[in-house]
């Protein structure tokens, strides 16, 4: 429902219930209904629904709604007592003109009235700012909402860009070691890096994408290194199923298949095998991978380049639903592992 359709809403139905609360106090005190009385009473209706509206488009023009409590408490309290005086003399006018009803020369009835008209426009005013402060207070947590979200998609770029670049280098170092070596395997190469970069500009402008497009990101980037170290580099697989239905960060099991390859077996004369694995635990997507080595005890081993990425990026996207760790065990194996809720936050 519109504001607008809200507001008339409540006018017509405040007003109306004003008035019968009225007319019926009024008979049930004795008062006799006469056609003079009820006439007033829908005068009251009608100069109560005139009135507020009048002053709803003063809160408007001066732009009361922007006031603080202590500025804006004197301004309602003032029009308050200047629409009971304005109500009383309308509504006794009125009833000159519609009712065969005569003036009332006394000055205390019409004091009491304006009393009463008074404490109905500090009513109304109370509910009518009581509402816009709320919705107002509302629209600001939306915008703050939106900003946040705004700013985490442009911190997510941001690091989409330094991870694009940050892993061509590496892959182009991979080649150029291999041109003098074997031109024909440089070559090969070359075809498998485009088909990387080619998958993830397709799917780079994604927040995730599924589980099964990153797995054949992670296997043209095996490839292409197998090409370099040979049979230095062996790599086993264990997906369970369901794994295939979860989406992931693009490039994120990517860049952990390359921290365990670049820190781990290329620093081993014989190589050795990198382990990846994927399945679901409560709800939640396990990614491992083990690959042979030791974490440098002297420093954090979450410090790369590719690992605090990866951890911004974690962070950005699921808040404190996901987990990441890197450890090392007691068989000189390094186990990386991230834990993937089902959707981003």
């Amino acid at each position: 429902m519109s504001r607008e359709r809200l507001y008339v809403i409540l006018q017509l139905g405040g007003w109306a219930l004003y008035a019968a609360i009225n007319l019926i106090v009024f008979s049930l005190s004795g008062g006799e209904t006469t056609l003079n009385m009820k006439i007033t009473f829908f005068l009251i209706f009608v100069i109560g629904l005139i009135a507020s509206h009048l002053y709803r488009s003063i809160i408007i023009r001066l732009e009361w709604y922007n006031l603080n409590i202590t500025a804006l408490i004197p301004r309602v309290l003032f029009a308050s007592v200047g629409f009971g005086i304005l109500f009383e003399f309308t509504l006794n006018m009125a009833a000159l003109v519609f009712t065969t009803s005569s003036f009332d020369t006394r000055i205390a009835p019409h004091l009491q009235n304006i009393l009463v008209w008074f404490i109905l426009f500090v009513i109304w005013s109370l509910f009518y700012f009581t509402y816009h402060f709320f919705e107002r207070y509302r629209n600001e947590e939306i915008k703050n909402l939106k900003w946040q979200t705004k700013e985490k998609e442009i911190e997510l770029n941001k690091l989409k860009s330094q991870l694009n670049p940050h892993f061509i280098f590496n892959s182009m170092n991979s080649i150029r070691a291999l041109i003098d070596e074997d031109p024909k395997k440089a070559k090969k190469s070359v075809t498998q890096l485009a088909n990387i970069l080619r998958n993830s500009l397709m799917l780079g402008t994604r927040k995730t994408v599924p589980f099964q497009d990153e797995m054949d990101i992670v296997n043209d980037y095996i490839q292409l290194e197998k090409t370099r170290y040979e049979e230095r580099l062996r790599c086993s697989k264990k997906v369970e199923e369901e794994a295939h239905r979860f989406q992931v960060p693009s490039l994120m099991i990517q860049t952990l298949v390359e921290n365990g390859i670049k820190h781990g077996i290329s620093k081993l004369p014989s190589g050795g095998e990198l382990k990846l694995s994927a399945f679901v635990q409560g709800e939640k997507l396990h990614v491992r991978i083990e690959n042979p080595g030791l974490l440098d005890l002297e420093k954090k081993p979450e410090t790369g380049f590719g690992l605090v990425n990866t951890r911004q990026r974690l962070n950005l996207l699921y808040g404190d639903q996901a987990e990441f760790s890197i450890r090392s065990s007691n068989d000189q194996t390094v186990i990386t592992e991230i834990v993937l809720p089902s959707e981003p936050i």
